[in-house]
């Protein structure tokens, strides 16, 4: 049956590959090979096959070498604009550095100013209150002297009324010449006294007019010194209003801790409440009461901003790789910097380290609970510097930089959370650039 169907076959393909015989001849005998149409047609395709294969093998190879050389170019083009763009970052990043170190140098130039302000103002109200005191001096004595004119002048008018009323008598009575004289003399007495005494009174008026004037350019002085220093409390307390605004803060709550856990008085910032008269406040007085008041806000602003994370956790140059967010479909409760392996890590405020070590994903994390219900986490560390329980200060080196727990690269994996909830760190770095 398979002979009758091969043979059908090679029949019908004989037209195309007739049989053919290939002969192979040695020194002593030859033999030859029968080739049937059935295996001309295996042999021709199989070639055919190989011929194919062969061309689309070259056609493969030929457009990955066009797609590689493409993709090298466009890797290349990649890799210099992302170059550019460090380059950028890091020109930007330096001249924020720059204007941050200026801008604390004008916050710490505008306290020393106001701290000689302040001793001004104390020592301009020391004098002013000194003054009242001998101008009140001045007036009882200028009181006392009119009185004893005026009392001087009554006993003129009644020694006047009395020596006329003896002369007369005298004269009705022909008294001899020395009665006459002693009285005359009396009364030449009597109008020297009142003279030194009007003389004592326009001395002493001159003298009411010259502390009077005095005192009107000390309180014009005072004025200008008010002013200055009201404008400085202005220049000094909105921006750091602005940037506890900025990073998402109530000023009011933060100001309300910061004086229940600072509640101590006395000293030069305690307002004052009393007058050299005992009377009711005076209106410079009152001014300095508001001025010192804005001094003590400013105070508790800088206490806050000590123990509010506001500074960079880094002083060396590092790369921004990863922001606050949504991230391959998992919530990024940080911010990535990337730089060299063991660059130092700082604390970003003052606070106790409540963790120190390993912490699963985290690698080696390090936790500080700062003021007003913050906390920062500092990750993937590679040394620490600090332990828990330690109290550390703003700008403390606490750990340095490595590649532990989850992670691809050598970074600090920065976080800030309020109450427990993560927020953007980035808004605290931001809200600050623009004060220190």
């Amino acid at each position: 049956m398979l002979r009758r169907f091969a043979s059908a076959i090679d029949a019908m393909l004989e037209k195309r590959f007739p049989e053919r015989r290939l002969f192979l001849r040695s020194d002593t005998d030859t033999r030859f090979i029968r080739l049937k149409p059935a295996t001309q047609l295996m042999v021709a395709a199989c070639g055919a096959a190989v011929v194919a294969w062969a061309i689309i093998a070259t056609a493969v190879l030929f457009m990955d070498s066009i797609g590689s050389g493409n993709f090298r170019e466009q890797a290349k083009r990649d890799q210099e604009n992302y170059q550019l763009r460090l380059n950028t970052l890091s020109d930007e990043r330096d001249q924020r550095s720059a204007e941050a170190l200026a801008a604390q140098e004008r916050f710490t130039a505008a306290l020393d100013q106001i701290s000689l302000m302040q001793s001004q103002l104390l020592t301009s109200e020391t004098r002013r209150r000194e003054l009242e005191t001998g101008i009140e001096v001045i007036q009882s004595t200028l009181r006392r002297t009119m009185k004893e004119r005026d009392k001087a002048r009554d006993e003129l008018a009644a020694a006047t009324a009395d020596a006329d009323a003896y002369v007369e008598s005298a004269v009705a009575q022909d008294l001899n010449t020395d009665g006459v004289e002693s009285i005359v003399d009396a009364l030449a007495e009597t109008a020297a006294e009142r003279d030194a005494m009007f003389v004592q009174a326009r001395e002493a008026v001159e003298l009411a007019d010259a502390m009077e004037l005095e005192l009107k350019l000390l309180e014009e002085m005072n004025d200008q010194i008010f002013t200055q220093l009201e404008d400085a409390m202005t220049v000094s307390v909105e921006p750091l209003e602005k940037m506890f605004a900025s990073a998402g803060l109530s000023t009011d709550s933060l100001l309300e801790e910061v004086r229940r856990g600072y509640s101590g008085l006395g000293g030069p910032m305690t307002p004052m409440s009393v007058t050299t008269s005992g009377g009711e406040l005076s209106p410079d007085m009152k001014r300095a009461n508001a001025l010192l008041n804005q001094l003590d806000r400013l105070n508790m602003y800088r206490i806050a901003a000590e123990t509010t994370p506001f500074a960079e956790p880094y002083r060396s140059a590092v790369r921004y790789t990863s922001g606050f967010g949504m991230r391959w479909g998992r919530m990024h409760k940080g911010a990535d910097f990337a730089g060299p392996h063991g660059t130092d890590i700082f604390a970003t405020a003052d606070g106790v380290v409540i963790h120190a070590g390993w912490s699963s994903g985290y690698g080696k994390l390090i936790k500080i609970r700062h003021a007003h219900g913050i906390e920062t986490r500092y990750a993937h560390l590679a040394k620490f510097r600090v332990q828990k329980g330690d109290r550390v200060s703003r700008g403390q080196h606490i750990g340095d930089m490595g590649n532990t727990g989850r992670s691809t690269g050598t970074h600090l994996h920065y976080e800030v959370r309020i109450n427990g909830r993560a927020v953007n760190p980035m808004k605290f770095i931001k809200a600050a650039r623009n004060v220190f």
